[in-house]
């Protein structure tokens, strides 16, 4: 084990053998050894035999302590300006059938075996004594980790927590590793309990989900096990749904592996690679889906609507999936080129080729002809000449409409403006469209006085 700066601190500051280091800082320290994945980050620590009082006091001396669990004896400590959870161990016990149905006792009474074993997997359940490193592994979350796999303690864990149930997807996906036959029970007994968590900590998971290499290990234990058809069941619609002769996948394989071949690092561009054609099935006419887009974007909205997903998110990933049909002609015209970009917008422009070379490679066949790249480098090249894709940069604006409609006597001295306003400016705009060079003021003004005088 590495120490850092704040590990020898806070050692120094509480008796010998006390300090020990949990949560997932341990877990990827082995897999930092086992596997060389990424170095840990920051660490949470619990202290073993202390009174509160004698903690705070303690850490006090270091910085800043702020109580913020005062029920299970949580502290925030800041030091340095960097701030860590240090707790008491903690034990609970179920006194009812519900999840929220648990007796929590926390302090010094509390062994750290306790305390590791109410967390939510075996590899989840280590701690290193600081400073000496020693690994404290009394269920076999070691092993777990040399064998790439997820495990329980008890059946209960997804009943005590059905949030972990999303924490196993993110997992199995994130990490790559295999779920345990009893961890997969567990969670098809216990799927209905999901609709219990708030839809803010489903965000919170999914997210971390969608972040993996490939999502869809996670997505399909949560078809397996049917926590997917109690959180998004319009994606179990496709399942079965035949294409067309360009598809060897049905609607759902090929959506997950739409999503596997999307680039990561980008959520809007990941749930529109999962969502694009969730509107297939409800539209599907023979071999033909007419307008799936349309129907699937009003089905994106309401699916990550449901989990609060942001809303400048939402609205990005439902753009893209209603314009993911998107007709790639390397002989349009510049002008419609240009009304191309404008309708895409040119910051989703790069995200909307991604989701088609996606598409393309989600589709389990060889790509038909160079058309797409044709295009894309024409769309490159007219994007590089930076012609106005938008009124805001057009060479005259709002103001300059208003003075010509009160010098013409159309409006009054002090006239603020109304919708002629805006009407001008959008017919300007398509004059420039058509022909980019006329974006220059002093020619804009000579287009304006003649729409105005038309």
């Amino acid at each position: 084990m590495k120490l850092d700066r704040l590990d020898r601190r806070l050692a120094e500051a509480l008796p010998a053998g006390s300090l020990y280091a949990v949560g997932g800082r341990v877990r990827d320290e082995l897999r930092q050894e086992i596997e060389g994945v990424a170095a840990p980050g920051d660490s949470d620590y619990v202290v073993v035999g202390v009174p509160l009082d004698e903690l705070t006091s303690r850490l006090g001396g270091l910085g800043r302590v702020d109580m913020v669990g005062a029920a299970f004896a949580v502290l925030k400590v800041t030091v340095e300006g960097h701030t860590v959870d240090v707790a008491l161990p903690r034990r609970e016990w179920s006194r009812g059938a519900g999840h929220r149905d648990f007796v929590v006792e926390s302090g010094e009474g509390v062994r750290l075996d306790e305390d590791l074993a109410r967390r939510d997997f075996r590899m989840n359940m280590l701690a290193r004594r600081i400073p000496s490193g020693e690994l404290i592994d009394p269920y076999g979350g070691a092993a777990d980790i040399r064998a790439r796999r997820i495990d329980i303690l008890t059946p209960q864990t997804f009943a005590e927590d059905p949030l972990r149930m999303l924490r196993a997807a993110q997992f199995a996906a994130r990490f790559e590793y295999a779920v345990t036959t009893e961890l997969r029970r567990a969670m098809s007994d216990a799927a209905a309990a999901v609709r219990t968590v708030s839809a803010e900590r489903i965000h919170d998971e999914l997210a971390k989900l969608f972040a993996a290499r490939a999502p869809s290990i996670g997505i399909e234990l949560l078809r397996e096990t049917g926590v997917l058809g109690q959180l998004w069941p319009e994606l179990l619609e496709g399942v079965g749904v035949e294409q067309n002769e360009w598809h060897a996948h049905d609607v759902y394989r090929h959506s997950l592996a739409t999503l596997d071949a999307s680039p990561p690092g980008d959520l809007a561009l990941r749930l529109a690679a999962l969502l694009h054609d969730v509107g297939k099935p409800r539209t599907k006419a023979g071999p033909h889906f007419y307008r799936h887009e349309i129907e699937g974007a009003e089905m994106t909205r309401a699916m990550l609507e449901r989990f609060r997903f942001p809303h400048d998110l939402i609205k990005t990933t439902e753009h893209l999936v209603r314009q993911h049909m998107y007709s790639a002609d390397p002989e349009l015209g510049d002008a419609a080129l240009r009304r191309f970009i404008r309708r895409i917008e040119p910051v989703n422009i790069e995200r909307l080729f991604a989701l088609r070379r996606a598409d393309i490679a989600g589709s389990g066949l060889p790509e038909r002809d160079g058309a797409n790249h044709a295009f894309e480098a024409r769309v490159h090249a007219e994007l590089a000449r930076k012609p106005a894709f938008s009124i805001r940069e057009l060479a005259i604006g709002g103001d300059d409409v208003i003075a010509a409609l009160v010098r013409r006597g159309e409006a009054p001295p002090g006239f603020r403006g109304d919708e002629r306003v805006g009407a001008a400016l959008r017919w300007l705009f398509e004059q420039v469209t058509d022909v980019p060079e006329r974006n220059e003021r002093t020619l804009l003004l000579q287009l304006l006085e003649q729409y105005l005088a038309a």
